[in-house]
């Protein structure tokens, strides 16, 4: 798996890089990895150029920090969210219903607020160009099968309570996740990415502030961009500015400082 500098926001890729983006993702996916071993077994064989395959030798230098050789799994069909805190979908759609993904959540909730319990609130998987939807966890069943889906909520629910707790001690808030898993045979391990500012909401834990939206170390910066010049969400994207290509960089790379006390020399 290679992870590129590219950056996607409702389901587009933007065509501007941000730097070292997908370096930072990488290191801080691995790290994440390693600390959830105790719970669930991943999919990482080595995030080593040198014990890649003889093919992969002439782009070591690309691939040094940003690839990670890994196990092929068979990924479920179903993207496990996790969220602690009332964002995005989540805000949207308990506005509209009370409800996220059926479950149903205390009146007189802000933004931003934190849940009483972390919520396990699955979607579908799209296909390219295609969005997301949420569902409720009897679709997911439907999808998946019952056990498989009551392991993988359970599994998601314990791998962000973990995660949440270690980031929470580094003043990051993880606000929502998502978390992709595969079988690998019939064993389920973690896949993909894991709480990155990719596939998470991070806000800054001393700027918090419900009732509103939040500054986040996430790719939220991007999205509020282009919520402000209106663009209609569908490709072509966009080109970004330079100084939010800039921010982005500086956010992602904060985060990972931040989290894991090391900033890769970038």
């Amino acid at each position: 798996m290679v992870a590129t500098d590219r950056i996607s926001a409702f389901d587009v890729v933007m065509p501007d890089p941000v730097p070292d983006k997908g370096i930072i993702l990488t290191q801080i996916s691995l790290y994440w990895f390693e600390k959830m071993k105790p719970i669930i077994e991943n999919h990482v064989i080595s995030a080593n150029v040198d014990d890649y395959p003889a093919a992969c030798r002439p782009y070591a230098e690309t691939l040094h920090g940003r690839s990670m050789l890994v196990k092929k799994t068979e990924p479920l069909s179903i993207e496990c969210v996790v969220r602690g805190y009332i964002s995005g979908s989540g805000w949207k759609s308990y506005q509209e219903t009370g409800d996220v993904c059926g479950i149903h959540l205390p009146e007189a909730l802000r933004e931003s607020d934190k849940l009483p319990e972390p919520i396990f609130t699955p979607s579908t998987k799209a296909e390219q160009g295609a969005h997301d939807i949420n569902i409720d966890f009897a679709e997911s069943e439907k999808r998946i099968g019952k056990d498989l889906a009551s392991k993988v909520r359970d599994l998601s629910l314990a791998i962000y309570k973990k995660g949440s707790e270690m980031a929470a001690e580094k003043e990051i808030i993880i606000a929502d996740t998502k978390f992709e898993f595969g079988l690998l045979g019939e064993k389920l391990i973690l896949i993909d990415e894991v709480l990155t500012p990719d596939s998470s909401r991070f806000w800054p834990k001393n700027t918090y502030q419900p009732g509103g939206s939040q500054q986040s170390f996430d790719k939220q910066y991007v999205r509020d961009h282009l919520l402000s010049i209106k663009w209609n969400k569908q490709p072509p994207a966009p080109s970004l500015p330079e100084d939010i290509i800039r921010n982005t960089r500086k956010k992602y790379l904060e985060a990972l400082t931040q989290l894991t006390g090391d900033s890769y020399g970038l």
